[in-house]
């Protein structure tokens, strides 16, 4: 079948296209490259013409709970009135475990998706998904200097390559409302992850954990991001993850 993958040249949508193509899909890419624009709706109805599913990964990076919320509410309701007129039968978003008492910063915006999605008029699901192996080398690249300093994060961190796989089999199951939620196979601290990340890669960098203020803060030390005891377990552990081919070059 015809899938479209919008933001599918990024993280996990790049694994998203290969799971699909690899399953024997037909797939197309949602890109501003490619004349798509999901924030304006330019190039959405021919590029999701004769399409079975479309699943969004599409991402901001922004800790304003008005920025994000703007940026889901706007992409989701272009791609699906483009769905609606194409007679696309399945919406599949990408969300993240445990957001629920927090509604606040990003996850606000991520909370704003999944209200629309569910609101609007295309068959959908809603696969949540732990945080990502890569997400302790974005905020060290962001960061410059021999301290780094890190939010406390209790987390089950998940390879976005099985997410990416996991996104293809939620797609080829069909419309069923909330997805089972995907987490990495062990308990983690983000601070602890990035330290043994820079230890791997001979990096001579102090990471330093702090707890954010407000509800935001409060949600990523509760432990709630971590998923609850029904959630699916993936394969990869962090540090297997280190040593695969998957972890970014120098990251």
């Amino acid at each position: 079948m015809k899938i479209v993958v919008a933001g599918g040249t990024g993280l996990v949508g790049r694994y998203t296209v290969a799971a699909a193509r690899d399953a024997g899909h037909e797939v197309s890419v949602l890109s501003r490259s490619e004349g798509v624009d999901v924030l304006t709706g330019s190039g959405l109805p021919a590029a999701i013409a004769g399409a079975r599913a479309v699943i969004d990964v599409t991402n901001t990076t922004t800790l304003s709970a008005a920025t994000s919320t703007e940026f889901f509410e706007t992409a989701t309701r272009h791609l699906l009135a483009a769905e609606t007129d194409a007679g696309v039968g399945h919406h599949v978003a990408l969300s993240i475990v445990g957001i629920d008492g927090i509604d606040a910063a990003y996850y606000a915006g991520k909370l704003a998706q999944e209200r629309a999605v569910a609101a609007g008029d295309v068959p959908f699901t809603i696969a949540r998904a732990a945080q990502f192996h890569e997400f302790a080398g974005q905020l060290l690249a962001q960061q410059r200097g021999p301290v780094a300093v890190l939010p406390k994060l209790l987390m089950r961190p998940v390879a976005a390559r099985e997410v990416g796989e996991h996104l293809v089999r939620v797609a080829e199951a069909g419309a069923v409302g909330r997805a089972q939620d995907l987490v990495g196979p062990r308990d983690e601290v983000l601070v602890d992850v990035a330290r043994r990340q820079l230890a791997f890669e001979g990096a001579r960098r102090r990471v330093l954990g702090v707890r954010l203020p407000g509800a935001y803060g409060r949600g990523l030390a509760s432990g709630s991001l971590r998923g609850g005891p029904d959630a699916l377990r993936a394969a990869t552990t962090f540090d297997e993850w280190l040593r695969s081919e998957d972890r970014p070059p120098g990251a």
